[in-house]
């Protein structure tokens, strides 16, 4: 792993003052005055190259310039298109902290239904989880634990996944896209939890065309994780999919919505829509507040990753033809 060092910062800090003021704008509200640390992420994201990291920071810029992305907060989405976006499409939620303060984010890859929700809704809610991760939940925790948080942790879910996820292969690379370029390392580990067959036998093909950095952050946990995830958080913060002994999980095994973490009755959903909403009234003080959709353009994916998803694309298909599945 490329280590960052003090000169390479100082460069790209010369490269950011010569920046136009709308992106130097849009950059201080990304890094809430922590640019150093931000500056950082880009660099890891390019290992260490300088002018790669300042091209990909100043496209990330014009990206949420051009995009309205300051102001996603502000436009809050009707319920019923949210709870579409998130319910059928790939279910997210916050189940709470580990043990050194890192948020944690439970993924539900498995239950996706990608072919029931609109692209474009689930690309703006996700984009909004991801404003309102950075905005409230990291600052949030760089209070209460007393240290500057800027990752947090994922658990990936994959109970009930199936060779028809190959359906859902343009939403998730857009979203692995928007998430890739525009915010970069900004997750400490992935957790695979409840994986099947199907996941391992395209684990094994994707792992090697991986970076090492990423493969790094990757764990595959036996059965549903619990034993694993409970060294580095409480059990209260466990996602409710893993919460059990063994793997799998199922509607029965939830003790109601409270800890259901991908429920739209959850803390963090209620709090993130309130939040929303509220700030939605800022700015339009007089006028009621408007339900709003608009079309976020996602960047063009780097051709390393275009090759992961075509191989894993092929490898659904190669495993669905093998069992007799029509694709």
């Amino acid at each position: 792993m490329v280590i960052i060092t003090e000169e390479m910062i100082k460069q790209f800090q010369t490269l950011m003052e010569k920046a136009d003021e709308p992106l130097k704008d849009t950059f201080q509200k990304m890094h809430d005055g922590h640019p150093r640390e931000n500056l950082v992420r880009f660099l890891k994201a390019r290992d260490g190259n300088v002018a790669n990291a300042h091209k990909m920071l100043i496209d990330s810029l014009n990206w949420r310039l051009q995009n309205g992305i300051d102001h996603i907060l502000t436009k809050p989405i009707n319920p019923s298109d949210l709870y579409r976006a998130i319910r059928d499409s790939q279910l997210t939620g916050m189940s709470g902290y580990s043990k050194d303060g890192l948020p944690v984010f439970a993924v539900g890859v498995g239950r996706s239904t990608y072919d029931k929700a609109s692209m474009n809704y689930y690309i703006q809610s996700h984009i909004q989880m991801n404003e309102y991760r950075d905005r409230v939940i990291m600052p949030s925790a760089t209070k209460k634990f007393g240290r500057y948080i800027n990752t947090c942790i994922k658990i990936l879910d994959m109970t009930g996944l199936k060779i028809s996820a190959l359906n859902q292969m343009k939403l998730l690379s857009a979203i692995s896209t928007v998430d890739d370029l525009n915010y970069p390392e900004k997750t400490e580990t992935y957790y695979i939890v409840n994986a099947p067959y199907i996941f391992s036998a395209c684990w094994k093909v994707v792992r090697p065309l991986l970076q090492e950095r990423t493969k790094k952050k990757v764990q595959v946990l036996s059965g549903s994780g619990r034993d694993e995830l409970l060294k580095i958080m409480d059990f209260d913060s466990l996602p409710h999919f893993c919460r059990r002994d063994g793997s799998g999980s199922s509607r029965n095994s939830r003790d109601g919505t409270e800890s259901d973490c991908f429920s739209l009755d959850h803390p963090f959903h209620r709090e993130m829509y309130a939040y929303v909403k509220e700030q939605a009234a800022r700015v339009e003080p007089v006028a009621p507040v408007r339900h709003a959709s608009f079309h976020v353009n996602v960047p063009e994916p780097d051709p390393e990753d275009l090759k992961i998803a075509r191989t894993i694309e092929c490898e659904f298909q190669r495993l669905g033809n093998q069992n007799g599945v029509s694709h």
